[in-house]
């Protein structure tokens, strides 16, 4: 990756804003890190003050000690600037808009992410397609991916330009070669993509590139204080999976916390999902992104009051209705979790997301996608099934009536 003063355009400053593109990319993904980890220990979830719900929130200093304790950062001090730097970029807010700086105190923020006011600007677009784009090379069944060779120099995970325009429209993530095309030159000048040594615009040919940005890199906290390192090693952890932490005692507070709903409060960024075929949650979200562990769940048990089977759903006069819904993915994904076995059912549904606009609701058995009955298959096979699909899904489900 060059670090010159002109960038692959040639134009000189094309590396300084090269670099301040990447900078951007390097910071919403860190931040969607957090954001998941948060969601995963109960950091953020609905809050009670003054009467008031705020769903989906953090208290600013219990956050500041979980930082701490996780080792996040050195000091409270510390802890607030890493914490500012999410809130300059627009990635948390408080939920009032009341306090343009973050503080240590009882005060309550929010991810952006989860109320639906993050900006989507031209570059935070680009950012969050070529992070959904890179997951989904990355899945075991895309090879579009591999170590190739250029001018004697070896490169990982590269890709030949015209394949990757053929692969695009095979995908449903362009209707035509053109839009490929046009698609992957807003991604070289955004600073996603580039010719493996920098030196060559992107053409319809055997061009040689790769992603500038190893979106799956497990991100610390602390890189957001720092200028990023040129060079810096690989790792195959999925920003999207963050490990298992032991749960810490929460300091009194108060705010007093809301029991979660049955819907699923988190939102994933930019990726089409986190799963490959044998996944194991079934949470449509578009992202940043594909990787091969499964995202967080909030709550992992079923929402049924019992099981149901495709011979009930079935059978004259049952007490189920059918509906159709046209899902069309967005920079954050479908917003949905198909969970369960022979009929699978909805799980939960982000309600700022796709799905939920669409009109999809938890507890609805899915009975069909794209035209394929699935009642008989579980819900691995139907996770595959959607992955696999076009951004625009068409799904059939079966929803008990009101009594």
């Amino acid at each position: 990756m060059e670090q010159g003063s002109s960038g692959s355009d040639g134009h000189p400053g094309g590396g300084a804003r090269q670099r301040e593109l990447e900078r951007t990319a390097e910071v919403l993904v860190t931040g969607e890190q957090l954001r998941l980890r948060l969601h995963e220990e109960k950091v953020i979830k609905d809050r009670r003050h003054h009467l008031k719900t705020y769903p989906n929130c953090f208290v600013a200093k219990e956050l500041v000690d979980w930082l701490l304790a996780h080792k996040e950062a050195s000091d409270r001090e510390t802890a607030v600037r890493l914490m500012q730097k999410l809130a300059d970029r627009g990635i948390i807010h408080h939920v009032c808009d009341e306090h343009k700086e973050f503080k240590d105190a009882k005060l309550l923020y929010r991810f952006r992410k989860d109320d639906g006011t993050f900006p989507l600007d031209g570059e935070v677009k680009a950012c969050v397609r070529g992070q959904r784009l890179y997951e989904k090379l990355m899945s075991p069944d895309c090879a579009l991916l591999q170590p190739r060779e250029e001018d004697g120099v070896r490169y990982e995970r590269t890709f030949v330009a015209s394949e990757l325009l053929d692969w695009l429209v095979q995908e449903g993530e362009a209707t035509t070669r053109p839009e490929a095309e046009q698609l992957c030159r807003r991604l070289v000048e955004q600073g996603i993509v580039q010719h493996v040594s920098g030196k060559r615009p992107f053409t319809d040919s055997n061009l040689l590139c790769q992603f500038r940005t190893n979106f799956r890199r497990r991100r610390r906290l602390m890189e957001l204080l720092s200028e990023p390192t040129p060079g810096a090693p690989d790792t195959h952890d999925s920003p999207f999976c963050p490990r298992r932490q032991s749960h810490d005692a929460r300091k009194a507070t108060s705010f007093v916390s809301v029991s979660p709903s049955k819907e699923i409060k988190v939102a994933s960024v930019g990726r089409r999902s986190s799963l490959s075929s044998g996944g194991s949650s079934g949470y449509f979200s578009s992202s940043p992104t594909l990787g091969s562990s499964p995202p967080v769940l909030c709550n992992p048990k079923s929402v049924l009051k019992r099981p149901v089977t495709s011979e009930e759903l079935l059978s004259p006069g049952a007490p189920y209705a059918r509906k159709t819904f046209t899902i069309v993915g967005d920079a954050v994904g479908w917003g949905f979790v198909v969970r369960g076995s022979k009929p699978c059912h909805i799980q939960a549904v982000d309600p700022s997301g796709p799905a939920a606009a669409a009109g999809m609701k938890v507890c609805q058995f899915v009975v069909s996608v794209n035209g394929l009955n699935v009642l008989h298959v579980d819900y691995r096979t139907v996770s595959h099934l959607i992955l696999t699909g076009p951004r625009t899904i068409v799904m059939e489900v079966m929803e008990e009536l009101e009594s």
